[in-house]
């Protein structure tokens, strides 16, 4: 009787049957290798990932401009290295005897003099460092002491072109200060190269009531008053015209032009009136 007719497998069949089965454990042991394979190198990229981080951002340009950035341009550093902290000097002062309080005048006198020294010798930046050194040392209670560094510091920056921040100086040393001539005209003339006549103005106004015998700065009031009054009229003549130009363009649609309104100042009020004119000339 054949063995298929009973319904029995042939050696054929159990053969490829258990070869079968073979050839599927061994694709489960390979996938799962291979996925064993994959975690262990996944760990191994998390805990290097850190350290590679680390390096490239040590090594790229890019991240170390992103880095920089932070970091204070010339003219921040520039008040971060002459800053004050006015109120840290309260509180040291608090516990000092006036004995101590003058041999730190002393320090700060010594300073000044020695900035001097640097200022005559052409060492602008050493300078202003030591009048620092000079502010930062000198109590709050000798105001005219503190005026003078100030003003002297304002001096030397003026030399290095620091010219936004020699005002500020001036400004204190006038604040602690209010008559020091010198470096009210001194402040002035730094508005004028600035280009900031109004403030000029008011410093020569200022220094003229305090000495109105001075020809000079009359006469520096009196060019002063005249520029301003230029630059307002030019101001307003580039206004007009782009007003004039901007008007043309709305009023082209409906057959006008700006030249169908005239202004007229207002000789009392100094404004100007407008009047329409049907068919300008």
């Amino acid at each position: 009787m054949d063995s298929s007719e009973c319904g029995l497998k042939t050696n054929e069949e159990i053969i490829e049957e258990l070869t079968k089965d073979l050839k599927s454990t061994s694709v489960r042991v390979e996938k799962n290798c291979s996925s064993t394979n994959k975690n262990e190198e996944s760990d191994n990229d998390s805990e290097d990932l850190p350290e590679e981080t680390d390096k490239h951002v040590e090594t790229n340009p890019q991240n170390e401009d992103s880095c920089n950035s932070k970091v204070p341009h010339d003219l921040d550093e520039n008040r971060l290295r002459d800053f004050v902290d006015e109120e840290l000097l309260k509180d040291r002062e608090i516990g000092l005897t006036e004995t101590e309080k003058q041999s730190l005048r002393d320090q700060a006198e010594k300073l000044k003099n020695q900035g001097n020294e640097l200022f005559k010798s052409g060492e602008y930046m050493e300078a202003i460092s030591t009048y620092t050194e000079g502010i930062k040392t000198c109590p709050l209670a000798y105001d005219k002491e503190r005026s003078i560094l100030y003003a002297n510091r304002a001096a030397a920056k003026s030399k290095c072109l620091e010219k936004e921040s020699a005002i500020a100086d001036c400004t204190k040393a006038i604040e602690l200060n209010p008559t020091y001539v010198k470096v009210i005209l001194r402040r002035g003339e730094l508005y004028k190269e600035t280009d900031k006549l109004g403030e000029a103005l008011e410093d020569f106004k200022k220094l003229n009531s305090l000495h109105p015998d001075n020809a000079e700065w009359r006469h520096e009031i009196h060019k002063l008053g005249q520029l301003i009054e230029e630059r307002d009229e030019k101001m307003k003549t580039e206004m007009l015209g782009k007003l004039k130009d901007f008007g043309n363009m709305v009023l082209r649609p409906f057959g006008l032009s700006t030249n169908n309104f005239e202004l007229q100042k207002n000789p009392d009020s100094g404004g100007y009136n407008v009047k329409f004119k049907q068919n300008p000339s």
